[in-house]
């Protein structure tokens, strides 16, 4: 099936929040944010602009009536900053005029007196000065102390690896509109309408059930909309509240990029021991997130890197320990991967090292340690249904690794100012939210008396193709045309208590409860046909009904109102929970994912060395997608999430001054991946595998994995380096921009 959003975006008939018809009235809302990254706020003077035309009122933390707090993890991060700012692009007051012109020309006659405070952007010096978000954590198993006297090899180093910006193609925003008796609707660009809902009520000092939150579909989120779309809804419900009329926000880009938070940044020591057959005995890592100024959801993602710090590889002794580190920057937050990314890069470093000062490629350590069948990992979970191995030895037979190996060897022989680098990555990655409580979702189906259906699940729709693959279901177990069913906006009052659209569990949870609601609404229909056709087996069939396999003369439409007359009920409401997962905090152990998603790429790049710029020649990915139950939507996550991947670790680059200004603030200084960056050859194969019945229908989560295929183009880039300094001293920093290629090319020393 095609995404069902496919033509309306192609015609530009899609409704996005800003394409939402505005109320006669509506105002519109524009944050006012501090200019410092820390310090004391002395005075305010609003007097200015609150005179100029256009302008209805400016609202701060003192207009609150609730509480002043955004935090979901933890309560550290109030909606509105009150006396003190922690980071540059921290929201002090909210503007709220006629037009958002009239906003902006307001801001500029704000003026704000600080007291300004010590500054700190770098995770490890806030470690050193005990700024942490919350204790450290650590997975441990076996004994690594015991263990280095065993090894063979013992490799130690460190790596650092930066952010990146979601740069989702609709900006943040949500509209908010008065009801009566004192409810407010908000439609919110958001994962995450329960989180937005529950904030918004907090903030109003108001119960949940007055307010509503709707939200069509997302232009973009890789996780920036998780938690981060929640201020700004709980801005624009304020307002509303205040003033009784409807209030609009949609964010400008700039101010997108300089209030909101990114993927985290990372600095990691790590230390590795092999045996003389090169298995690896003992990992040890300590990761150093850097959080930004609050929490935001930087321990899930931490926890995320540990759960991910040995990637695809059965290590029996590892202590894998991370710090979040409060610093002040913009709470830094979800984003594809979730921590995941960040924990496998510091272990393939660390193969990586080992590989080159022993003189053999990083594949040969790599397929001597993959997961199988009862390795148990660092936090506990004894793997089943593993495909690592299957994965990686079908990607070298289906693309031929051993000529492509050849041939690139062949090349650096003969060129001297291009140099080509060859890299292999595996891949395993856990599906569920970390958090067990979260792994559940709801559907709600209504058939109406014309045989038609509408369907409300907590899935929102932003790219991924969610809502396609809910359709999907519908008509596979209804046997009807698409045309037959409506998918609605993801609403909070017609699907409540919903966990956010993330950690790729969006379709599994809320396909698995959709399938139950329409299996039990198919076995109420199936009783009522049972009725004319006593005794024989009744099954639904391209909109018609058959008995013991011959087709009846009852239709879907027939079938609907035979049940409809009878006063069976014709909607249903069905609740998923995911089984087995389990973790324990107190003892970090337990089974927290539902299953693992395995697979393997193989990286070319060309390197230019006079000028240190570089092509990726191709990327052959085999990977299990277990039973996809929709191939094209499923090979363009793979390829979105691959260059999304590739970005992250070759081109896009934040960067933050010593004050905390972003000065990577605009699509003129932050590169991603365009037309001619991206590989020139992307090959996508599906592995043969049986699926896990945790899946929905058995096809596996597709939104997250493929993004750390890209993984492999920082160590494909460093091989090529390598080939041409193969001396160099080289340190681990990503993203390997091309002046950083640059200067190692040519370097003699670290």
């Amino acid at each position: 099936m095609v995404n069902i959003d496919a033509h309306n975006h192609v015609k530009g008939k899609s409704i996005y929040l800003d394409d939402i018809q505005e109320l006669q009235g509506t105002l519109y809302a524009l944050p006012f944010d501090a200019t410092v990254a820390h310090a004391k706020i002395k005075s305010i003077d609003f007097e200015a602009a609150l005179k100029r035309k256009g302008i209805v009122d400016i609202l701060t933390a003192k207009d609150i009536p609730g509480e002043n707090q955004i935090g979901g993890i933890f309560p550290d991060e109030p909606l509105f900053a009150d006396g003190e700012v922690h980071f540059r692009g921290q929201v002090i007051a909210l503007i709220i005029g006629t037009s958002e012109h009239h906003c902006r020309m307001a801001a500029k006659l704000i003026t704000v007196v600080y007291d300004e405070l010590p500054i700190i952007t770098d995770a490890r010096e806030a470690q050193a000065q005990n700024k942490l978000i919350m204790p450290p954590r650590q997975f441990t198993l076996g004994n690594t102390a015991e263990s280095w006297a065993h090894c063979e090899y013992v490799f130690e180093g460190r790596t650092d690896v930066n952010g990146q910006e979601h740069l989702y193609i609709e900006t943040q925003g949500a509209y908010a509109r008065p009801k009566e008796d004192g409810s407010i609707i908000i439609s919110s660009s958001t994962q995450g309408p329960t989180a937005v809902q529950k904030m918004v009520a907090r903030v109003l000092g108001i119960p949940m059930h007055k307010i509503e939150i709707d939200t069509v579909r997302l232009g973009g989120g890789f996780g920036g909309k998780e938690d981060q779309a929640t201020p700004w809804a709980v801005m624009v419900a304020l307002a509303t509240q205040h003033l009784h009329k409807p209030v609009k926000m949609a964010m400008h880009r700039m101010d997108d990029m300089r209030m909101t938070g990114k993927r985290h940044p990372y600095s990691a020591d790590f230390k590795i021991g092999l045996t003389k057959d090169l298995k690896i005995l003992a990992y040890e890592v300590t990761h150093y997130q850097n959080a930004g100024a609050a929490a935001d959801l930087s321990p899930a993602v931490m926890e995320r890197t540990l759960f991910h710090s040995t990637n695809a590889y059965f290590v029996p002794n590892v202590i894998a320990k991370a710090y979040s580190c409060k610093t002040n920057l913009p709470p830094n937050t979800a984003f594809r991967g979730f921590g995941g990314p960040q924990g496998k890069f510091v272990i393939e470093a660390a193969i990586v090292k080992a590989a080159e000062t022993l003189g053999i490629s990083p594949a040969v350590i790599q397929k001597n340690n993959l997961v199988v069948d009862g390795d148990e990992l660092s936090y506990g979970q004894i793997l089943q249904q593993t495909e690592a191995h299957h994965a990686w030895e079908t990607c070298i037979k289906s693309y031929d690794y051993q000529t492509q190996k050849e041939r690139v060897q062949a090349f650096n022989s003969t060129n001297t100012r291009f140099k080509k680098g060859l890299a292999i990555q595996p891949i395993c990655f856990g599906i569920s939210f970390t958090n067990t409580m979260m792994n559940h979702a709801r559907a709600l189906v209504h058939i109406y008396h014309d045989g038609s259906v509408v369907v409300s699940t907590g899935a929102v729709e932003m790219g991924q193709g969610v809502n396609t693959k809910m359709l999907q279901i519908v008509t596979e177990t209804f046997s009807i045309k698409p045309s037959k069913v409506r998918i609605e906006s993801t609403n909070t009052l017609r699907v409540a208590n919903t966990s956010p659209t993330a950690a790729s569990a969006g379709a599994d949870l809320n396909g698995k409860a959709l399938q139950m609601a329409c299996t039990s609404l198919l076995e109420r229909l199936k009783a009522v046909a049972q009725k004319k056709y006593t005794d024989q087996i009744i099954e639904l069939k391209e909109e018609m009904v058959f008995a013991n396999e011959i087709k009846t003369e009852i239709s879907w439409n027939d079938l609907i109102t035979r049940a409809f007359t009878q006063r069976v009920a014709l909607s249903e409401n069905a609740h998923y929970a995911t089984p087995t997962i389990h973790f324990d905090k107190s003892k970090e152990k337990g089974h927290p994912f539902a299953y693992h998603v395995y697979g393997t790429a193989i990286v070319e790049v060309t390197v230019d060395c006079l000028k240190g710029i570089y092509d990726f020649d191709s990327v052959n990915i085999v990977h299990d997608f277990g039973k996809s139950m929709n191939p094209t939507i499923d090979n363009g996550q793979i390829e979105g999430g691959l260059v999304q991947g590739v970005g992250w670790m070759t081109l896009e680059e934040i960067i933050y001054n010593e004050k905390g200004r972003l000065v990577s603030n605009a699509l003129s200084t932050y590169k991603v991946p365009d037309i001619y960056s991206v590989p020139k050859l992307i090959q996508v194969q599906h592995l043969e595998t049986e699926g896990h019945e945790l899946a929905i229908k058995k096809s596996k989560a597709v939104g997250e994995p493929p993004l750390m295929y890209g993984i492999g183009a920082y160590f494909a880039i460093r091989a090529a380096v390598k080939a041409f300094n193969p001396n160099a001293d080289l340190a681990v920093n990503a993203p390997y921009t091309p002046e950083k290629v640059l200067m190692d090319l040519y370097r003699t020393e670290r």
